[in-house]
């Protein structure tokens, strides 16, 4: 896929056009960027001190997201691209901190005739992105910083769970694409935060992204999405080790809570999806 979506691509050095070669990615600048057997490229344009999903955390996810758990975030994603992104504006689909493509499949399906690039930090992640679908094409980069992309190279964006970069979001959007972003709500996963002591989405998350995106967006849609979750063991263990939560675990110690909880455990799963154009 790299052949078909390196026309939307920067040299994360320089901003140069890249060109794809044999087994790498280069600028006339001279910056290369090797292509790696999975078919990703790292773009990194220089280190970073975020941490990045392990393999055992995207395995989690793998794990979760294809048994099905949040199959309605995905559907409802891909009915808000279907309402508010425009087939006729040039460029492509683009997922910043994708993770395992499950997403972005999703919406490719939507879109048969656009490619697609998706962005993530973890290497563990974008190993399995690469192979999500045959229309995207992946690397690893860190949202925070100078994204690999032409200006007005992404025709939609997708942010599910992810890092949001206001004014590089803005710059790679083309004038007439939507931006589409998926955050958790205050009562998502509520049954487990006290008795698994998982994160807790505080209430001023909104407010926050808000502010992030204000000087840049102009939203045009927003919907609130609940359901219930019925997990039994193996999915609790996947869902705790797929995200945030992951870090600085006891992993006996989650075990051992979750095998006395009931099966199924009934679990909130509570997102606001919102449509963004950029501001006049």
């Amino acid at each position: 896929m790299l052949n078909r979506i390196v026309r939307y691509l920067a040299c994360p050095h320089c901003g140069a056009s890249l060109a794809l070669g044999d087994r790498a990615l280069s600028c006339p600048s001279g910056h290369s960027f090797d292509i790696a057997k999975q078919g990703y490229v790292n773009l990194l344009p220089r280190a970073t001190k975020l941490r990045a999903d392990t393999k055992e955390m995207v395995e989690a996810r793998d794990a979760f997201l294809s048994a099905g758990h949040y199959d309605p975030v995905m559907d409802a994603l891909v009915d808000l691209a279907r309402r508010t992104a425009d087939p006729a504006v040039p460029g492509c689909i683009v997922d910043i901190g994708g993770g395992t493509g499950h997403y972005h499949a999703k919406v490719m399906d939507a879109f048969p005739d656009v490619d697609g690039l998706l962005l993530d930090i973890s290497k563990y992640a974008v190993r399995r992105a690469a192979k999500a679908h045959p229309r995207i094409a992946a690397a690893v980069t860190d949202a925070w910083q100078t994204l690999p992309l032409q200006d007005a190279a992404a025709a939609v964006v997708i942010n599910t769970f992810a890092p949001r970069n206001g004014p590089e979001l803005h710059r790679i959007l083309h004038p007439r694409g939507v931006l589409l972003v998926v955050t958790p709500l205050p009562d998502h996963l509520q049954e487990l935060i006290g008795t698994l002591g998982l994160l807790q989405v505080d209430e001023g998350k909104e407010s926050r992204l808000a502010e992030q995106l204000a000087p840049h967006f102009s939203a045009v849609g927003t919907e609130r999405l609940t359901r219930t979750m019925a997990l039994d063991h193996q999915a609790l263990a996947h869902l705790v080790g797929m995200g945030p939560n992951a870090w600085h675990r006891d992993a006996q110690q989650d075990h051992e809570t979750i095998q006395r909880l009931p099966v199924p455990s009934q679990v909130t799963l509570s997102v606001r999806l919102s449509a963004y154009r950029l501001s006049a």
